[in-house]
């Protein structure tokens, strides 16, 4: 469960460039899965050993200034929403503009820490310049030249310091959210779950929404309902926007171990829910998929089958998933998904001991091994799983440097095969011995 950090300021002050370097380390470990659509403005940072999420609100909003305008009020609000931290960019060739000023107000509001990064700082003229900035009264600033990273450092060095630490506890209950498009039934499934309309939010005015668990106590299981329902509240922000409910649901998932994605069966496993599934994905966590409304589809013989594998060709290669098609109005099927997220996080924790992982895998490597590669042959002599909150397995070999991909799938899919991960990713390393 890491802390959030949102990038804000207006358009062209360079957001995206000191997002892309705070990620690009990252990123190409993370995504080793190919043709994950990636969510460019979303990623995961680490420094000094603090790992971060980092969000660039930038980059969702076209056309002209004036439409600029109205959106960034609500970028910002969101990001204070949301974030641990806020670093917001600024550049020194514009000097302070009318709409950092605005940014500037409604950040002087907040308890968060906000840091001021002062953005294509590369010589000493411009090192002087940037002394103007005081004037947005929000304190310190931060110079730094995006593009080649100077000074990054330094803000990085004080941002980690007043982000949260992680605390990972054992004893605490399984933590399930419900995330999805908004308007898919998410409220609705929590009621008939709760089975009471206590879940109505109030929206008291400078309340920190953070995600409120619920505990959840019946048919002999207990867990925590990670509560996203001060998602929906915000009138003046127009849901239909792909990035707020992608970025509303990074923080509910970061909080989760099992993301219950409840779709609308009349719209399909669209753009938007495909994001938030490879959001969760990425993150590690359970799945459980969820088609709601199915009452109200046409039905063909086959359409379960065919949804399902709609739904799986769009996972790919991840499809080891349950999907289950229920009806949140006439409470069908409901209990199940409960279920079923239960055995999924059972699934996320389950452990392996060493001796009995090599005897089911060794001899099915033996049989099928790496296919040689630039004429080396690769031996793999012992494998284990790692001790983490979601299954990694190390493999130790002689050359793990040309273990390609498709073998790593080829073991993924073993791994399945002899134990249930179903809802689960599954990390595979490839470890010198």
């Amino acid at each position: 469960m890491g802390a959030i950090v949102a990038i804000v300021g207006r358009p062209n002050v360079g957001k995206s460039t000191f997002f892309n370097r705070l990620i690009q380390r990252r990123e190409a470990i993370v995504d080793a899965v190919s043709g994950v659509t990636r969510d460019r403005h979303y990623g995961k940072s680490d420094w000094n050993g603090k790992e971060f999420s980092v969000i660039d609100t930038g980059g969702y909003v076209l056309g002209s200034d004036d439409i600029f305008e109205k959106e960034i009020d609500k970028q910002v609000e969101l990001a204070i929403d949301e974030a641990d931290a806020i670093i917001f960019m600024v550049d020194v060739e514009s000097g302070v503009t009318g709409m950092d000023e605005d940014v500037a107000k409604l950040l002087r509001r907040v308890d968060k820490p906000v840091f001021l990064a002062i953005n294509k700082v590369d010589n000493a003229k411009r090192a002087a310049d940037a002394v103007e900035f005081y004037a947005l009264g929000l304190g310190e600033y931060y110079t730094l030249s995006s593009i080649n990273g100077s000074g990054s450092g330094e803000l990085l060095d004080a941002l980690v310091k007043e982000l949260p630490d992680v605390v990972e506890k054992d004893d605490e209950l399984p933590r399930f959210a419900v995330v999805g498009r908004p308007n898919a039934g998410k409220s609705s499934f929590i009621n008939a779950l709760i089975g009471e309309e206590r879940y109505i939010v109030t929206d008291i005015a400078g309340t920190t929404r953070d995600s409120i668990d619920t505990k959840y106590n019946r048919f002999g299981f207990e867990f925590n309902l990670v509560d996203t329902a001060g998602i929906r509240r915000k009138a003046k922000v127009k849901e239909d926007l792909e990035f707020y409910s992608v970025m509303r649901s990074v923080r509910a998932i970061e909080h989760a171990d099992v993301c219950i994605l409840l779709l609308d069966a009349t719209r399909g496993f669209d753009g938007q829910v495909q994001n938030i599934f490879w959001l969760a994905q990425r993150n590690h966590k359970g799945i459980v998929i969820l088609v709601n409304k199915w009452d109200l589809v046409e039905k063909e013989t086959n359409s379960v089958r065919d949804f399902e594998k709609q739904i799986k060709e769009a996972m790919e290669p991840f499809v080891d998933v349950p999907i289950l098609f229920i009806s949140v109005l006439n409470k069908q099927r409901i209990f199940k998904a409960i279920e079923t997220a239960v055995e999924v996080y059972k699934n996320r924790s389950k452990k392996i001991v060493t001796r009995k992982l090599n005897d089911v895998m060794l001899p099915i490597i033996e049989h099928r091994p790496p296919p040689a590669y630039k004429g080396k042959f690769v031996k793999i002599k012992f494998c284990t799983q790692l001790p983490s909150a979601y299954p990694q397995f190390a493999f130790f070999c002689n050359l793990p440097q040309y273990v390609r991909e498709p073998y790593k799938r080829f073991l993924e899919n073993k791994l399945r095969e002899n134990y249930d991960f179903t809802g689960v990713p599954i990390t595979v390393f490839m470890r010198k011995k």
